[in-house]
């Protein structure tokens, strides 16, 4: 089996499970991580793969042979997310330029939410610019989107003001005039999750179905053990909340082409590792 988790300790832990199954299976070393996304969603390349949650829902409406093991790699706050160089903040995004390395990205799937949640943004309304394609080929922006030129880089295109406002995790700059669009985002992301009790999820665990049905025993052994080690979200029911919560968003953006239920993550994971939701 070949595996691949950014976290040093989950993917220790899971690595020394799986062969205690007397299973075979080797690391790969991706960085960053969400680039071994593409290769696992389209060819199978990788068996257990730490993937962006948006990726995994895309994944599922075009019915590629994946499923959830349902363990939190990643999760935080996102309201700090949305920068700007200049003096505009949330309130000024209509009407604005915004740009987003994809429309897939789980950050900007999350951040889009709230502008339009919270804040009342109408997300047609704003000059949305992205970079890259997402990681499933079957799924297209939005006709209201448009593509950077080819060469163009979000951090380059931000800096130097040819953009009003970028939606930027992992991949922000070090700048001094780089500030947050959104007044007291710590405070506001922090009230966010205390309402609705649970943290935006970034990154979720991914399986082929090929491996869930042929090493049901190793895929378990290394969730148990992924569980063991992480104080992080982990199970169905943990997930719940924030899943159906970016799906809908998802939805409601076009990054899927229909709704993914979480009952029926549930049930594909279930029914490939031949277990019953309480297992996981």
């Amino acid at each position: 089996m070949k595996l691949v988790l950014g976290r040093d300790d989950l993917a220790a832990a899971a690595e020394s499970a799986i062969r205690g199954t007397g299973t075979e299976v080797e690391r790969l070393d991706v960085r960053p991580v969400h680039k071994a996304a593409r290769g696992m969603i389209g060819d199978g390349s990788v068996d257990i793969c730490e993937l962006p949650i948006v990726t995994l829902l895309q994944a599922v409406a075009y019915d590629h042979p994946v499923i959830l093991l349902p363990v939190t790699m990643l999760g935080r706050a996102q309201h700090q997310t949305l920068v700007t160089c200049g003096d505009l903040t949330v309130e000024n995004v209509e009407g604005r330029s915004v740009g987003v390395r994809s429309w897939s990205q789980t950050t900007g799937v999350w951040m889009r939410g709230f502008l339009a949640e919270q804040y009342g943004i109408d997300l047609r309304r704003v000059d949305w610019v992205v970079y890259e394609d997402g990681h499933v080929d079957e799924q297209h922006d939005p006709s209201w989107v448009r593509r950077a030129p080819e060469g163009a880089r979000l951090q380059t295109d931000f800096l130097d003001g040819s953009l009003d406002f970028g939606i930027m995790g992992n991949e922000l700059p070090a700048d001094d005039r780089i500030r947050t669009a959104v007044p007291d985002a710590a405070q506001v992301a922090a009230a966010w999750t205390e309402r609705s009790g649970f943290l935006p999820l970034n990154h979720v665990v991914g399986v082929s179905e090929k491996a869930a049905r042929e090493h049901s025993a190793a895929v378990l052994a290394a969730y148990d053990a992924m569980r063991e080690v992480t104080s992080d979200a982990v199970g169905f029911e943990a997930l719940r909340g924030a899943v159906t919560k970016v799906a809908a968003f998802a939805l409601e953006q076009e990054v899927l082409p229909r709704p993914v239920d979480f009952d029926e993550l549930v049930a594909r994971s279930c029914e490939a590792l031949e277990v019953t939701e309480g297992r996981l």
